[in-house]
């Protein structure tokens, strides 16, 4: 098995930022992940695990300008099959072409995911979520392969740790490679289906810097909680219930911070947008080097001319400095960094 070398990882990067990668090997086959990592392990020794990376997608990832001295392997499994109301999907599926499928196969249950770009293998890592719905509402099992042991194990959901854009792979940082998953969505009316879908991404056309290179929400948003924790009062509904649908997400109520009325959404559970902490302190449009917050969302970054990771690190850490100053709260962050 050879190994490419010095592969530039922005042509993996929806951000189209990053130096390039040591070793470099894709596949489709699981198989070959194995063997890649068999191979890596004999070439890099004690070292093995500390300079391999799992590439997804690239669309939750800020690759450093120095690139990865080590091994980027990229599983690009492309299983998608149908029994009954389960879905096997393998993890390189990406989430529009999988949405697409649902559309065809006149299944349920995944509308809220209209537009979010990524592969399944990278939604099911993160627990990706927008409009009130969540990877974890539907995963019956996730397959994966452990870089220690090389062999295969099956999650059930329960031993998944699934938590607010995060699970148990995330947590361990590459022990476990995500093969594949599988889930559980509903009969539906595929007009329907589609037009969920559709509104799903209009909205995020509307409100997301599409227009420019990015790599989606930099920071989670910040639960309630850590407000009231600093002594802020509800003027509404402080009960932690999850909201059953958009609708009922939107349906803010606000929370009295310091003589300030800081806007909550319930959505999977009280929020305050990160975006609106941003463009509080006074941050939105602000630009380092080629990197910009955006003027649309102020939790994107963007790469508005040939940004550098350092240019968008600064940005971050500006960010969360002021956030604190102003709020008293740490931001934290959703993208990845390598």
């Amino acid at each position: 098995m050879k190994f490419k070398e010095n592969i530039p990882l922005a042509h993996f990067s929806s951000f189209k930022i990053g130096g390039p990668a040591r070793y470099f090997f894709e596949t489709v086959n699981p198989d070959e992940v194995v063997q890649a990592v068999g191979e890596w392990k004999n070439v890099a020794g004690a070292e093995f695990r500390k300079r391999l990376f799992i590439l997804g997608g690239g669309t939750n990832l800020l690759i450093s300008d120095n690139g990865f001295d080590g091994f980027v392997l990229q599983p690009k499994i492309l299983l998608l099959e149908r029994d009954g109301n389960k879905i096997s999907a393998g993890a390189g599926v990406l989430m529009a072409d999988l949405l697409k499928f649902t559309v065809r196969e006149n299944l349920s249950g995944l509308e809220w995911a209209g537009g979010l770009p990524g592969t399944f293998g990278g939604a099911v890592r993160g627990n990706a979520g927008a409009f009130c719905g969540e990877i974890k509402d539907i995963i019956e099992s996730v397959r994966t392969i452990n870089i220690t042991t090389l062999k295969e194990k099956v999650w059930e959901n329960k031993d998944c740790k699934f938590a607010f854009r995060s699970s148990v792979f995330k947590e361990r940082m590459g022990e476990e490679i995500i093969i594949g998953a599988t889930f559980i969505l509903h009969k539906g009316d595929p007009k329907e289906i589609q037009a969920a879908l559709q509104e799903k991404i209009d909205y995020r056309n509307a409100r997301h810097p599409m227009e420019y290179p990015n790599i989606g929400s930099i920071f989670k948003n910040v639960p309630a909680e850590q407000f009231y924790s600093l002594g802020a009062a509800s003027d509404g509904s402080r009960e932690l219930k999850r909201a059953q649908n958009y609708a009922e997400a939107v349906k803010a109520f606000t929370i009295n911070w310091r003589g300030r009325a800081i806007p909550v959404k319930n959505d999977p559970f009280p929020i305050i947008p990160t975006a609106y902490l941003i463009s509080e302190v006074g941050l939105k449009g602000v630009s380092i080097g080629g990197a910009m917050i955006s003027p649309k969302h102020a939790n994107f970054i963007v790469n508005a001319l040939d940004a550098k990771a350092e240019d968008v690190c600064a940005l971050i850490e500006l960010e969360k400095q002021e956030v604190k100053k102003e709020f008293g709260v740490d931001l934290e962050q959703e993208v990845q960094s390598v």
